[in-house]
């Protein structure tokens, strides 16, 4: 490995560590407001991302490969993999089943599914602009 490739991992473990603190944070605090029994704070942290990934795709799209390339590792799959939970969402729509809740999980699954795909559209959307 290359002094660059130790560099641009060594970025990406870094932003990997912080996207995870923010996921708790964000978590946290709307869980914290949360007065429904529904994982709300899950939710919010995968729209967000989707939100924030695509927003990052769109921006680098005009860029040259290979940097648009180490910029997408670093933050896509650093950063905003490290803060994006679907173990949680999957572990947290299971819940859901076990206490026989189908609008719930029907709205959970299917509901953050397609906020997220349409959020993840708008982002690229707006960060092409």
């Amino acid at each position: 490995m290359n002094t660059q490739s130790v560099l641009t991992f060594t970025f990406m473990a870094l932003c990997g560590g912080v996207g995870a603190v923010c996921r708790f944070l964000v978590d946290s605090t709307v869980n914290k407001r949360n007065r429904l029994n529904f994982p709300l704070g899950t939710i919010a942290v995968n729209i967000s991302a989707c939100l924030l990934l695509g927003l990052l795709t769109g921006w680098v799209s005009s860029w040259n490969a290979a940097d648009a390339q180490t910029i997408r590792f670093i933050l896509g799959t650093g950063l905003l993999g490290g803060y994006s939970t679907f173990s949680t969402a999957s572990v947290e729509g299971y819940r859901l089943i076990q206490h026989q809740h189908p609008l719930r999980v029907l709205v959970h699954t299917g509901g953050m599914l397609m906020i997220c795909l349409g959020a993840g559209i708008l982002g690229i959307w707006c960060g092409s602009l």
